[in-house]
């Protein structure tokens, strides 16, 4: 007798564009708070209080701080290749001529990334932070709401991650304190602002 070859059930990924048509068909609705990473939709957690000062604090400072040299934009897709469509909390931008309205950014039109984290600190320190790295994003940010106050850690390609203490309410995008160290956004040829030790 022949042999049963066993075969597990295989994933179907879905693709940006699939994506999108389950939107315009009222499938997702603006009430669905998703994003899309490897082909899988991606419920997102509700935003609290904390989360939403935090990031609205952070545009507060980066606006005036890029002086029009680049474009910050708050929860927002970011277009990394068909399967992969996260929606960043805060990313600082190339400036673009359109402000990105012929299709979303990509990896290489970002200068920082930020990720504000409350409930989703280990899928943003894990699985996005990887994501992100493999697309060559240059910075990340993760603003840590659940350890001690105000715990930000910052991953630079190619460099592990940093772990910087900062207080939101009194920071400006160009020192992060901690201590006698300081941490900024890396410069680009956009403007961003430098980072000094």
């Amino acid at each position: 007798m022949g042999e049963t070859l066993e075969r597990p059930p295989a994933r179907h990924r879905l693709d940006v564009d699939a994506y999108y048509k389950m939107a315009e068909a009222g499938i997702l609705t603006r009430a669905h708070r998703v994003e899309l990473i490897d082909g899988e939709i991606i419920d997102l957690n509700a935003i609290g209080s904390p989360h939403a000062a935090i990031t609205n604090r952070l545009n507060r400072i980066f606006v005036p701080a890029v002086d029009g040299k680049a474009l910050v934009s708050v929860q927002s897709p970011l277009r990394l290749d068909a399967y992969n469509e996260p929606e960043p909390d805060l990313m600082v931008l190339r400036p673009r001529a359109d402000d990105y309205r012929a299709n979303h950014p990509s990896a290489a039109d970002v200068l920082l990334l930020v990720e504000v984290s409350d409930s989703s600190l280990t899928y943003d320190r894990g699985r996005k932070l990887a994501l992100y790295a493999h697309f060559g994003v240059p910075e990340v940010w993760i603003a840590d709401l659940v350890g001690p106050p105000s715990k930000f850690s910052v991953s630079r390609k190619k460099t592990p991650i940093l772990r910087r203490s900062a207080k939101p309410a009194d920071c400006s995008p160009r020192s992060w304190l901690n201590g006698s160290k300081s941490t900024s956004p890396r410069s680009s040829r956009d403007g961003a602002p430098r980072r000094r030790e």
